[in-house]
């Protein structure tokens, strides 16, 4: 049996295809459906890691989430994880294979399509309905020769497309009106439908506007979803979250904005708990005095440290470090804080850089990348973060780095898939490092972290209950059900589905 489909399109990026697609993963398994997302190629800094080590995009990980399945790199089969301006690391099938400049890329894009629809054709194989994210938007008239993630892949699924227009942004009968103007003649009939995303207001006074949209695109007006307040992991730097940086809460938590920032989702677990505030930091004037700095992963260790030091955030944090705020690095922010970086294989641009040393730790880079889920507890540490002695911990690890201690001790212990018992990361004198993504979605770490911090001011430190990430995660995702449901017709979608293209 294959499956049906559908796919959401967008008039441009961050329209809302990520969290429509997720809703519409969530409704399909409420209603008893196997469904799983799919997104041909994606390009975000936030990745995740699958249960066999391959590596995908964070948005189809919360598709999959949403609709009550694990993740596969099937789901979304070329990632691609911005390098500079003008080049990328690309990933296939869950495996990197090299990194290009976009015109290089461009050139050889269409070489992995047999890749996509093998992956495609894969679920198709074992799902009732694949719900297809777009990229982008399907207008962008430069790149629509060959396209193989917006209507060329909707020709490739035969996927109905609902189009979906940022309200929020303004000009939405200009965004919908206009890409369906500039679709190819050939494209225009997989458009079955349009959807205004993001609206705050009364619809009563939308609806003229949405008989207008409906003539001038001789499709129906599938919904009108408003700005649902619902939490759901972001995938890019375009994210709302990253620009908040104010504080109201019990405890502050400053994150580093670095500029190649990546899986800033290790600290939504954080974030969700009442009373702890994560500010997302961008220049050393905002950092303040937090209760916690954290160094976040980066896509560019060595380019985001140097513009730490010309900017002069290293020395801020320097200075708060040395007046005892305890400082946390994950991934690239974790060998950061060594003595060195060196990168004498070129994996990004070659050159060896002095560290903050926070940490007695060096890092060489390789040319192999070690993407591994693994899980297990922290070691005895001291310092401001105490009580994060014995916490369990689990996550994944995505890097191109070997970090060797030159003192310090130890921070976590974890087992690999295999069983085999590894150590990680380095604490010393109230500052600790890891390599492992998503250590603060285990409710043992996060709780024990704010229990420290709270403790360290004084305050009671069971005053702020972590959250559990799974639960918390579900009640979500049926949220953003719910908002799907009273604000989507759900009846059309599903004879759009059925009468396909």
């Amino acid at each position: 049996m294959t499956a049906k489909s559908i796919m959401i399109q967008g008039t441009m990026s961050d329209a809302g295809k990520s969290i429509i697609a997720a809703g519409l993963c969530r409704v399909f398994a409420q209603d008893g459906h196997r469904v799983a997302p799919f997104k041909s190629q994606n390009m975000a800094l936030n990745s995740s890691i699958t249960a066999e080590g391959l590596e995908m995009g964070r948005a189809q990980v919360v598709q999959a989430e949403a609709a009550g399945i694990a993740p596969e790199a099937a789901m979304n089969p070329i990632l691609l994880k911005p390098t500079t301006d003008m080049g990328s690391q690309v990933i296939v099938q869950g495996k990197p294979i090299g990194t290009m400049n976009a015109r290089d890329y461009f050139a050889f894009k269409n070489n992995l399509v047999p890749q996509i629809m093998e992956s495609y054709n894969d679920l198709a194989s074992r799902f009732d309905i694949i719900v297809i994210e777009g990229a982008g938007s399907p207008a962008e008239v430069n790149l629509q020769q060959d396209d193989i993630v917006n209507m060329g892949m909707a020709k490739m699924a035969g996927a109905p497309v609902l189009l979906t227009g940022d309200i929020d942004r303004g000009g939405v009968f200009a965004q919908l009106i206009g890409t369906m103007m500039l679709l190819q003649d050939d494209e225009k009939p997989y458009v079955k439908g349009s959807v205004v995303n993001k609206f705050r207001g009364d619809v009563s006074i939308l609806e003229p506007g949405l008989a207008i949209l409906e003539e001038k695109m001789g499709v129906p007006v599938v919904g009108v979803v408003p700005y649902l307040q619902v939490d759901i992991d972001d995938e890019d730097s375009m994210s709302s979250r990253l620009r908040k940086n104010d504080y109201h809460g019990v405890v502050d938590i400053a994150v580093v904005r670095l500029p190649k920032i990546s899986n800033f989702t290790d600290f939504t677990a954080l974030e969700a708990a009442t009373g702890v505030d994560i500010r997302y930091v961008g220049n050393a004037k905002g950092l303040g005095n937090p209760d916690l700095i954290i160094l976040p992963g980066t896509k560019a260790t060595l380019a985001d440290l140097k513009w730490l030091r010309e900017s002069g955030m290293e020395a801020a944090i320097l200075k708060l470090a040395s007046k005892g705020t305890p400082v946390f690095g994950i991934c690239g922010g974790y060998q950061m804080l060594g003595l060195e970086v060196s990168d004498p294989h070129g994996v990004e641009g070659g050159g060896t850089m002095r560290g903050m040393e926070l940490l007695p730790t060096r890092t060489v880079f390789s040319a192999d990348k070690r993407t591994i889920r693994s899980s297990g507890k922290v070691l005895e540490v001291d310092g401001p973060l105490s009580r994060l002695s014995g916490a369990a911990v689990d996550g994944y690890e995505i890097h191109m780095g070997t970090t060797t201690l030159e003192g310090g001790a130890p921070f976590v212990e974890v087992s690999d898939l295999d069983g085999n018992i590894l150590v990680d990361g380095c604490c010393n004198e109230g500052v600790y490092g890891s390599y492992l993504h998503g250590f603060f979605d285990n409710h043992e770490a996060s709780q024990a972290l704010i229990s420290s911090l709270l403790a360290a001011k004084g305050l009671d430190e069971h005053a702020i209950s972590a959250v559990d990430m799974e639960t918390y995660k579900n009640q979500q995702y049926d949220l953003l059900a719910d908002g799907i449901r009273q604000h989507m017709d759900i009846d059309l979608v599903y004879r759009i589905i059925e009468e396909g293209v």
